[in-house]
């Protein structure tokens, strides 16, 4: 599953992920590879990316704001404020503020 997610200011994240993990409207969600069609409003929270079968991942080249999680460097972070999600044919697009 393919993640990309943009701010204003830049791509804060682009590559292939396990799963996602968002704050929706109606409380947090994950989605996984083959997931349906969704599309939805987020709130202010925290984006936790797992990429535990991701080897090809460069951590010192994320984006800033793109953080390991305490407990687990194989799950990474981003504090959003609000914005805007899409999945659709195992590629999910994330519009942060």
């Amino acid at each position: 599953m393919y993640l990309e997610i943009v701010s204003p200011e830049a791509t804060l994240f682009s590559s292939e992920v396990d799963a996602v993990t968002v704050p929706g409207v109606d409380g947090e969600f994950e989605m996984l590879k083959d997931h349906a069609a969704i599309v939805s409003l987020l709130t202010a929270g925290t984006v936790k990316i797992k990429v535990h079968t991701k080897p090809h991942l460069e951590y010192d080249k994320l984006h800033p704001e793109v953080t390991p999680h305490v407990s687990d460097n194989k799950v990474l972070t981003l504090n959003i404020k609000s914005g805007t999600l899409e999945l659709k044919d195992n590629k999910i697009i994330i519009l942060a503020d």
